[in-house]
Order: C-alpha cells, then sequence, then structure tokens
C-alpha cells in the first residue's frame, strides 16, 4: 500500500513515521515533507516546485496529479489550510480516497463565527460569545463586559488571532489590532469576543468517519488526553507560540472529566456533524478548558494538533494506516483503540528570537549516539536538508524546528528520556523550556 501526506510540519513527520510503521504501507509519499521526512523509512519528499509537471499547479491539483503518478492508496492532509480551501473535496471527486474533513467540516476552524454557531445550535458545552463586524460595537461590547475577555479574529491566523485580555484597555487595543491591523489579515475583519473562562487547557484529538451517504455507520472517538504548551519561557511566561511542547495523557484528567466531555462536548458534536450533513472523515482537535463547571469546549481544529501528535502518536497501539482506513469507508465503529500504559513527553526545540524574528539556514548538530541511547525519537519540523552539503546536514527553516518525544513507564523516565536526547542536538540560539509538564507549566487562567 502506497500513501500521501500532506504537509511540512513536525505533526506530518509524526504522521508519515506512524504509516511507514505499518506492514501493509510500503511507502510514503510527503508532500512536500522536511528534513525530517526525508531520511524517514519508508518515507520519499516529492516537492511540486521541484518538477516541471507539478510546479504550476494549485496545490490540489498537484496532490491529485501526483496521487494519480504514485498511484496512492489514500491521502492525509496534515494542516488546515488546504482542508479550508478544499482540498478533500477535490481528490474526492477525482477518485482519491482522503483523510481529512470536505471544505464545510473545515469551516469549523477556519470560521470561529461558524464554529460558535454550530456549537451553540447543538448545544456544545462553551463559552458565552458575540461576534462582530463593527468596531465601535465591538468596543461598546468590550466596555460593557468589562474584563478579563477575550478576543479572537474570526478566521484563520496561524495562532495569531488569539488575544486574552485581562484588562478593558488591553482588550479594545485587541479589537483595533486585529480589525484595522496588517497583522491577521482579512481573518480580523470578523471578531469574536467571548468569556474569559477560569480554568486549566487540555487537548484532545479525535478521529470522525461522517459520511452523510450512510449517516448509521456515524463515529467519533477521541484519543488519550494531551497538553500543549504555548509560551515561550519556563512557568507558563512569555509571549504564546504555535507549541514550546507536549505531554501525553494527563495525570490531573480524571475519567469523570473525559464521561462530561464525551457527553457535553464530544457526542453533540458527532450529532452536529451529521444533523448538517457534513462529510467529515478525518480528525477533529478540541481546545478545552476544564473548569468548576467541567471541561468547556475553546474550539474545533479539524487536523490533528501540533505539538500534540508528536506526543499522541506514540501512544496508539495499533495500526495508524488501519485507523485511517476505517476512518474513510465507514467502520471507525467497529475500530478497537488500543493504547501504550505509560507516558509520552516531546519538548520543543526552536529559534532565537522565535516566535518574532528568527534566523534560518544555521546547520544542526545531531549526537546520533546520544539520541539513540535516550530512546527518543526526534521529529523534525522547521528544518531542510542542506543540498550543498555532500552528507546529510540538515539547516533550521522555520521558528519551530524539532521536537524530542520519548515514552516512559512512569512520566519522570519519559521526561527524562526526552530531556537526555534533547541535550543531544545544538544549533546557534537553539532554545527549549526545561519544564513541558512539570508542575506550573500548564498554562491556567
Amino acid at each position: 500500500m502506497k500513501v500521501l501526506v500532506v504537509g511540512s510540519g513536525g505533526r506530518e513527520h509524526a504522521i508519515a513515521y506512524r504509516l511507514a510503521l505499518s506492514s501493509k504501507v510500503d511507502e510514503v509519499i510527503c508532500v512536500p515533507g522536511n528534513g525530517g521526512t526525508e531520511f524517514e523509512a519508508k518515507c520519499r519528499n516529492v516537492n511540486p516546485k521541484d518538477f516541471p509537471q507539478y510546479e504550476n499547479l494549485s496545490l490540489s491539483n498537484a496532490v491529485v496529479k501526483i496521487s494519480k503518478d504514485e498511484k496512492v492508496d489514500f491521502a492525509v492532509i496534515g494542516p488546515e489550510d488546504p482542508l479550508a480551501d478544499g482540498i478533500s473535496d477535490v481528490l474526492w471527486a477525482e477518485g482519491i480516497s482522503v483523510v481529512g474533513p470536505k471544505s464545510a467540516g473545515a469551516a469549523l476552524e477556519a470560521s470561529k463565527d461558524l464554529s460558535k454557531i454550530f456549537m451553540k445550535k447543538y448545544g456544545v458545552a462553551c463559552a458565552d460569545s458575540a461576534t462582530f463586524t463593527d468596531k465601535d460595537k465591538a468596543l461598546a461590547y468590550v466596555r460593557e463586559k468589562g474584563a478579563p475577555i477575550v478576543v479572537k479574529a474570526d478566521g484563520l491566523a496561524a495562532g495569531k488571532g488569539v488575544v486574552v485580555a485581562k484588562t478593558v484597555e488591553e482588550a479594545e487595543n485587541a479589537v483595533k489590532m486585529l480589525m484595522e491591523g496588517t497583522s491577521v489579515g482579512d481573518a480580523g475583519k470578523k471578531l469574536v469576543i467571548e468569556e474569559y473562562l477560569q480554568g486549566v487547557e487540555i487537548s484532545v484529538l479525535a478521529a470522525v468517519s461522517v459520511n452523510p451517504e450512510d449517516s448509521s455507520k456515524a463515529c467519533i472517538k477521541a484519543f488519550l488526553p494531551a497538553r500543549d504548551h504555548k509560551r515561550l519561557n519556563d512557568g507558563a511566561q512569555g509571549p504564546n507560540t504555535g507549541g514550546m511542547g507536549a505531554v501525553c495523557p494527563l495525570e490531573d484528567v480524571s475519567a469523570e472529566t473525559m464521561r462530561l466531555f464525551d457527553e457535553r462536548i464530544l457526542q453533540p458534536t458527532l450529532k452536529g456533524l451529521v444533523a448538517e450533513k457534513m462529510d467529515y472523515r478525518g480528525f477533529i482537535f478540541f481546545g478545552l478548558m476544564l473548569t468548576k463547571d467541567g471541561p468547556k469546549a475553546l474550539e474545533y481544529n479539524v487536523r490533528l494538533g501540533d505539538p500534540e501528535t508528536q506526543a499522541v502518536l506514540p501512544m496508539m497501539d495499533f495500526d495508524f494506516a488501519d485507523l485511517c482506513k476505517a476512518i474513510m469507508d465507514g467502520s471507525l465503529k467497529d475500530f478497537d483503540l488500543k493504547w501504550k500504559s505509560g507516558f509520552q513527553v516531546a519538548p520543543v526545540m526552536v529559534s532565537g528570537g522565535y516566535p518574532l524574528k528568527y534566523p534560518k539556514g544555521l546547520p544542526i548538530s545531531f549526537d546520533e549516539e546520544e539520541i539513540e541511547n535516550s530512546g527518543a525519537k526526534v521529529f523534525i519540523a522547521g528544518a531542510i536538508r542542506d543540498r550543498r552539503a555532500k552528507e546529510k546536514v540538515l539547516i533550521t527553516n522555520g521558528g519551530r524546528v524539532l521536537a524530542c518525544s520519548a515514552h516512559g513507564g512512569t512520566f519522570d523516565e519519559a521526561w527524562q528520556k526526552a530531556y537526555d536526547a534533547l541535550r543531544g542536538i545544538s544549533f546557534d540560539g537553539a532554545f527549549y523550556r526545561k519544564d513541558i509538564g512539570l508542575p506550573g507549566a500548564a498554562e491556567s487562567n
């Protein structure tokens, strides 16, 4: 079996790695892939820009042509942007099976307003909110409600469109910045302003199989709970980032919390997907706040989370390719999600200056022996192969460069292995948090 994976980040490296572990998968085509997938067993990068027959095509059309040329059995879409742009619609129309919702389902992430409308309509536990396209009305609402309050750009903003304002002045500045500025472009023309929820954040990824042609097979199954650490510095301090590391599972999440999540968030979401006749065969990522009143949904992401994927997928004690097939063919109800015991810890190494301006093209040094002895798996995100070098040399190409993901029977064992591996990797300005998963490291409101 041959599988295609769209994307170039650490999430896609983890997806490709898990697919390649399947005895049923002969090759994974990564479009465009990165420096990690280039050297991953059974994986091959195909960057459309490097091939005349693909370089002038849109991403969707390039993926269709590559899929047909390579005779792939199915495709997995990693990032949110191509999903929102309708890549799954195009692939299915061309007879190519795909893991990833069609554009109607992808809009649950592409528009926070639509997502809130959906949540309220189907009784998903979430924060109260209001939506605005008029700046003056948004400012008046903020002054009426007071602070703390949360201001969100409606559209996709690569993690830059959410401001948790502790004062009314901060909220007013956020409204002006998002609606008038250029930081998030058109994504900020419409704002969702919502209630500030007190609690601790977690992430729950899930597999979804909803085919409007046969709603009797509709199913959603949650994975183990995980936690991303979004702040740059130890102790959950500093600016927000795309994620400085993840842990899975979570000792502070009880069985009762997960029961309430299933009752108040997971099942109402499935009910809504079926009622709206969405073709949603893929993954969904629930950003949750654990409040005194139980878990509440902060947002939907219509794909696997990053860096949560690098901590959750290694915990799978089943064939990931089989799960993908069950999602597509409607047999998810009968698929048994089995998980390894123990813990996975995945701290992220970033470029100096991130999340603001940072250099690129810095050579990365790997102590292969130290990494191997640690037992950790290195997932590459913002790094590519240095084509000028004769040997295998990776250079930085992004802010979040890599993650070291390690498993242990105890959290302490997993944590030690992951950080042992990090110490075997270096480049100029390399930085990482030293408290991923430790007490006091989690973001809380």
